[in-house]
């Protein structure tokens, strides 16, 4: 289905409410807008294949054009507001964006842009740039003649590197209403349908809340936007809208659980049916917490942008293999050696690749691309894991993060998974840093609840509580304080900020 099918039937229905201000626009609102936004890339000479840019802060507002620019045959790339100057000129320029949409709100960083595209602004004022508005009111909300399917070209949040573009082909049916494997995923495994009511507190940037809750609207489903996520904020759009379907990063899930028991009761969360989750794995204890206060809802994924492969984990999967991150729903799994092509054993830690039809590269990197595969044209997304004997993925880490002291490779994955768990730490990185006798040492980065509980007394309790469960290669050697991690919205590090801190440091004593 596509949303313009909704439109025709159900054309009052909500298709995005506000979760923080209630402000809804229905199936025949967004049909009407998606048109606007077609129109006016005709009009500004974008053709099939060509790319348009969104830097945009989550607002109902966002779909209008992403729907414009798939019924248009655009490739769209929705840019995190996060990045630095210099990496949205990288994407800009690499993806070949002929036009640039930003909010408002950026306009000092927009202002700091050097591409010289076509720009606009959207939701008030970037000086000397048109208002986007003003553009979309004069085009007619009709559709274009030459519709036909485009496909988001996202870009990673640049957390081990420059930001890298996944580039897939556009679908080979044209029709803008084709289904595609992630619908048909979302209804037969997650439970969404046009009865789904479903949260979305992520940055519509990122791939994940944009690609899921498009396929809500592909669904006729509503979505509830979150323009920030709120611990509290997530709860009361729950009972408020009554939100069935839900999709979070872990992060999201220690913030809910930290809130206060009197807040967590407050409010009524037994609508919930699907609470689906990935980006990373949860920490074990984390989501036993959330099974117990939510019931078996989660629902739990594993995959990235470049669609290579998935699996999938009920609940109760989960129940009974504790860690996973379920079984393969999409292309083979495979743990691969570090020579890239042998293929391991059961519970052997190596790299995790997928066997697939799917095909995709990283946008004018071809050596990246090629690293990613190996001689039998499986792919990999850089993880490190075990299959068990029925076929359960548990992964270890990303590779990048490995530390390797004394010879010995830690992953930071598990150490974190630990420390997060202490009630005084509100989140947590662990990396490597430069030791003259060990190559690296394990250094943790912890932001407390209350940085007041920044001493050297809380540091000598955290040592412990490590103790209690990691081995002695494991245990932080040095521990650190900062009053926030720099985290993206999405939920994910960056820990090369972090790492290269202590690195840089070292090279100029």
């Amino acid at each position: 289905m596509h949303p313009s099918v909704h439109a025709a039937a159900t054309p009052d229905k909500p298709a995005i409410i506000v979760a923080e201000t209630g402000e809804s626009i229905s199936y025949a609102e967004l049909d009407a807008a998606s048109n606007r936004a077609a129109q006016l890339f005709r009009a500004h000479g974008l053709g099939h294949e060509d790319v348009v840019a969104f830097m945009l802060d989550n607002t109902p507002h966002y779909y209008g054009l992403t729907w414009g620019a798939q019924r248009a045959g655009l490739r769209y790339v929705c840019i995190s507001s996060r990045l630095t100057q210099d990496e949205t000129d990288y994407i800009l320029e690499n993806s070949g964006a002929k036009m640039l949409i930003v909010a408002a709100s950026l306009a000092p960083a927009a202002q700091q842009l050097q591409t010289r595209i076509e720009r606009f602004s959207m939701g008030g004022d970037i000086a000397g740039w048109p208002k986007i508005e003003d553009e979309l009111a004069k085009m007619p909300a009709t559709r274009i003649a030459d519709e036909r399917a485009g496909v988001d070209m996202l870009y990673s949040s640049g957390t081990t590197g420059r930001p890298k573009g996944v580039r897939v082909p556009l679908p080979e049916e044209r029709e803008i209403d084709a289904p595609n494997s992630l619908v048909m995923l979302a209804a037969a495994a997650f439970h969404i349908g046009p009865e789904s009511v479903y949260l979305s507190p992520a940055p519509l940037y990122h791939a994940a809340p944009l690609r899921w809750s498009m396929t809500i609207h592909r669904l006729g489903g509503t979505v509830v936007l979150m323009k920030k996520f709120d611990p509290e904020g997530a709860l009361a759009a729950i009972e408020t809208y009554r939100c069935n379907a839900a999709q979070f990063v872990p992060t999201h899930f220690v913030r809910m659980l930290k809130l206060p028991e009197a807040v967590r009761a407050k409010y009524d969360v037994s609508s919930m049916k699907s609470a689906i989750h990935a980006a990373a794995p949860c920490p074990v204890p984390v989501k036993q917490a959330m099974i117990d206060w939510w019931g078996p809802v989660l629902l739990e994924y594993y995959a990235g942008s470049e669609g290579n492969g998935m699996t999938f984990a009920t609940s109760e999967d989960w129940l009974a293999h504790k860690g996973t991150v379920g079984r393969a729903i999409n292309g083979v799994l495979h743990i691969v050696g570090e020579d890239n092509e042998t293929e391991l054993p059961v519970r052997q830690e190596g790299t995790v690749f997928f066997e697939s039809e799917q095909v995709f590269e990283y946008h004018d990197d071809p050596e990246k691309t090629a690293s990613s595969r190996n001689s039998k044209g499986w792919s990999t997304l850089g993880d490190v894991g075990w299959v068990d004997e029925e076929g359960f993925l548990y992964l270890t880490d990303r590779k990048s993060f490995m530390i390797i002291s004394g010879g010995v490779n830690i992953y930071p994955q598990e150490i974190e998974n630990h420390l997060v768990t202490h009630p005084k730490v509100a989140d947590v990185a662990v990396v490597g840093g430069p030791h003259e006798e060990m190559g690296e040492e394990v250094i943790a980065v912890i932001q407390p609840a209350d940085m007041a509980d920044a001493t050297d007394a809380f540091r000598e309790e955290l040592g412990a509580y490590a103790r209690e469960k990691l081995s002695g290669v494991k245990i932080p050697r040095r521990i650190d304080f900062l009053e926030a991690l720099p985290r993206h919205d999405t939920g994910k590090l960056y820990k090369r900020l972090l790492r290269d801190q202590y690195w840089e440091k070292a090279k100029g004593k």
